[in-house]
């Protein structure tokens, strides 16, 4: 059955409160590219992409591949142990943005274009094109760093309005799978999302927030605009770092 379609529902999000603060500055990584796969152990297509996701977040540090398990395969024989109603949530937007329908494995890059998570020449493509788009664009600073138990974000100044979306996501992941389309198999998967949750908007002046850590072993922070563009992102450097 490998591959599926499927229009859903309204999409539901959680909210969360935040506390301004001074600019101040924070520990970070250069910015990277952010690549949304939208997958499912429940897929018998997912597999390949869950790979080639895996090698892009191990030898392209410029990029920031993140899994999000869907929840509309868990009827279909295996209940995906990481599936997120929030997941299948964001894919139903970008199925709206870029005008697709649901599917899997789905690969959004940049906020902006979208491949089969399988097709290498497609993902490539996608990526040169959010890339082109990106360089087209203003730069906008933002930052993760640890304070007091608490996270704390800080954007710079930019053109526009768009919202902070706080990612919690655990490094990799070895799953026997024992039914379904995949039955058998043991998936090794990478950067798998395990929350995300709107903590602000941002009109483009200077913004400074703590939050309360999300779920997951990681955390990342996504700039997005109404339209879709992801303006900017950001990781919290491990505690090693």
């Amino acid at each position: 059955m490998g591959w599926i379609t499927r229009l859903l529902g309204g999409a539901t999000v959680l909210g969360g409160l935040s506390l301004p603060f001074a600019m101040a500055t924070a520990a970070s990584i250069d910015q990277p590219l952010v690549l949304e796969l939208f997958t499912s152990e429940g897929c018998s297509s997912c597999p390949p992409a869950d790979a080639y996701a895996a090698e892009l977040a191990r030898t392209r540090p410029d990029l920031l591949v993140l899994d999000f398990h869907v929840d509309y395969w868990n009827a279909l024989g295996w209940h995906d142990p990481f599936s997120l109603a929030a997941a299948t949530a964001r894919q139903q937007r970008y199925a709206g943005l870029l005008q697709t329908e649901l599917y899997t494995p789905q690969l959004v890059v940049g906020g902006t274009a979208q491949a089969i998570g399988s097709a290498r020449a497609e993902v490539q493509s996608a990526i040169t094109q959010a890339e082109a788009g990106r360089q087209a664009r203003p730069h906008v600073a933002l930052a993760l760093s640890r304070q007091n138990g608490q996270i704390r974000i800080t954007v710079g100044s930019g053109a526009g309005t768009a919202q902070l979306w706080l990612v919690g996501y655990d490094t990799a992941h070895r799953t026997p799978i024992g039914r379904g389309e995949n039955a058998g198999l043991t998936e090794t998967e990478a950067d798998i999302v395990r929350s995300i949750r709107p903590v602000a908007n941002w009109s483009g002046g200077p913004l400074g927030l703590a939050v309360a850590p999300p779920a997951g072993e990681r955390a990342a922070i996504l700039l997005q605009s109404t339209d879709g563009t992801i303006l900017a992102a950001a990781v919290l450097p491990s505690a090693a770092s």
